[in-house]
């Protein structure tokens, strides 16, 4: 939470052009004198450019951004329309939901169009948008698209020289179509449940429970993953409201200390993603606050009411992922753990392969897929390792298994630092240490268990001192690997042991 790797300084470099694009947006907005509701609209357009695109290759996030129109431009007319129209506009949320969650079974393009269309309905709510609005909504939705992919693509494009790493594929048994249909029920009812909820509590905010609820939704693959999201989501509202009371709130709508904390926040909210969800709620929290202070609605009340809002939508969430077509957390774990550690031996092999003086060789992107596969092992152990879990022996085996993966990615990172060193050397003991890596890993994904196999004590590192850096991560990997075979193999019932 507050000593996560930046590996490149990634998550720094795309949180900083993050600004730039937001307040590029907002400004051309400005510029062409668009009202106060057409920037915010631009702002938020281009923040979810930024944030939702996440395509394996450039050309492939260039023609996601295009196509975002495609799906933000008839939701965005189809709220304003049914503003005034109150069973048909909660209908047709209801169907953008569906719509937006079943759309992710064509992989990051999908999703990223999903998210667009539903947040341009959720929008649209936010602001109050009326249909008299819709063609600076358009100009301002069109503008800030084009300031997102001109500072992506072309100011800074930092994706050129550092490719993203692919999104983890689906599981093995189960496919992402069957997946994405499952969760779209889920996501559905659960929103129109908090929909109806939210309505009771308030006739002019109830859309924060719906919001609520789908994002919960987002990148989780069990019934254990989404209830602990939801608890954070939860956690990170309170604490944001808090902020909110603190800062916002005193601020009074003040434009350019306003604009600044927004600008924090939008940091804010690229920078901990990938390391807290709480934390990016407690950023996303606080701006909203910020947004209605420029609106001129802000009062301590309506923070009061953005978290009951919010703890309806988790509520509902958790019903939901309860009730309707459950799938346990014990059914994720597995292939997660043996996605990483297949990984953590790719990785190996890459980085001895470029010390031994191969050209072609290169463990980067493997060492990128490995903090992307460890994120999806945390978030996917995490029911079993929060506070509150009553299971003391599956989280103490759960937190080890975190522990030591976290191990093998430090040791991996160390070992793709010097295999780019041109100086850095070479001999048969980097190989010899390589082959015992595969072993150990082979034998912790195919269930070979047995004393004086290559996980058990032919896996145990030299006791000399390791005479190169290489040799040193490679011998930590070892041992990293030896130790997990304890936790992996104690109790082959566990919910996340790795199966024979």
């Amino acid at each position: 939470m507050f000593v996560a790797p930046d590996p490149g300084r990634l998550r720094l470099r795309t949180s900083a052009r993050a600004v730039i694009g937001v307040a590029t947006a907002v400004a051309l907005a400005e510029l062409c004198g668009l009202s106060l509701t057409a920037s915010i609209t631009g702002g938020l357009a281009a923040l979810l450019a930024l944030f939702t695109v996440t395509d394996a290759t450039v050309r492939r996030q260039a023609v996601t951004t295009a196509l975002l129109p495609a799906a933000g431009f008839p939701v965005l007319a189809l709220a304003t329309a049914l503003h005034g129209v109150t069973p048909l506009r909660d209908a047709a949320f209801v169907l953008v939901v569906f719509c937006g969650v079943y759309a992710r079974r064509w992989g990051p393009r999908g999703h990223a169009l999903g998210i667009f269309a539903f947040m341009n309905f959720f929008i649209t709510q936010f602001l109050h948008a009326l249909p008299g609005q819709l063609p600076e909504l358009y100009a301002a939705v069109g503008l800030a698209l084009g300031a997102a992919a001109a500072v992506r693509f072309l100011l800074w494009p930092i994706e050129r020289r550092t490719p993203p790493p692919a999104a983890p594929a689906p599981l093995p048994g189960n496919g992402l179509a069957r997946h994405t249909t499952r969760q779209a029920f889920q996501a559905t009812a659960a929103c129109a449940v908090a929909l109806a909820v939210g309505q009771v509590l308030s006739e002019d905010r109830w859309y924060w429970a719906v919001g609520t609820a789908w994002w919960i939704f987002v990148n989780t693959a069990s019934r254990g993953e989404t209830l602990v999201r939801g608890f954070r989501r939860v956690l990170g509202t309170v604490v944001g409201v808090a902020a909110g009371v603190l800062i916002a709130i005193p601020l009074d709508g003040a434009p350019l200390p306003t604009a600044l904390l927004v600008a924090a926040c939008v940091f804010g909210i690229f920078y901990t993603a990938a390391v807290s969800y709480s934390w990016m709620i407690l950023a996303v929290t606080l701006m909203a606050g910020l947004l209605y202070g420029l609106l001129g609605v802000l009062d301590p009340g309506l923070l009061v009411l953005r978290l009951e809002e919010t703890a309806v939508g988790a509520v509902c969430a958790a019903l939901a992922v309860v009730l309707v077509l459950p799938v346990t957390t014990h059914a994720t774990n597995d292939a997660w753990i043996q996605r990483a550690l297949h990984c953590v031996h790719a990785a190996t092999a890459q980085a001895t392969a470029r010390l031994a003086g191969s050209p072609t060789a290169d463990p980067a992107p493997h060492a990128a897929e490995l903090e992307t596969l460890l994120a999806r092992v945390r978030m996917a152990l995490a029911p079993l390792v929060h506070p509150l879990s009553p299971f003391r022996a599956r989280k103490a085996r759960a937190g080890q298994v975190i522990a030591l993966l976290d191990d093998c990615a430090r040791e991996v990172r160390g070992l793709v630092t010097v295999a780019a060193d041109p100086d850095a050397g070479h001999d048969a003991r980097l190989a010899a240490a390589c082959w015992r890596v595969e072993a150990a890993v082979q034998a912790l994904t195919a269930g070979e268990r047995e004393h004086g196999g290559p996980a058990a004590t032919g896996a145990t590192a030299p006791s000399a001192a390791p005479t190169e850096p290489a040799l040193a991560h490679l011998q930590g990997l070892e041992r990293a690997l030896t130790e997990l075979a304890t936790p992996l193999g104690s109790d082959p019932k566990a919910p996340f042991v790795i199966s024979a």
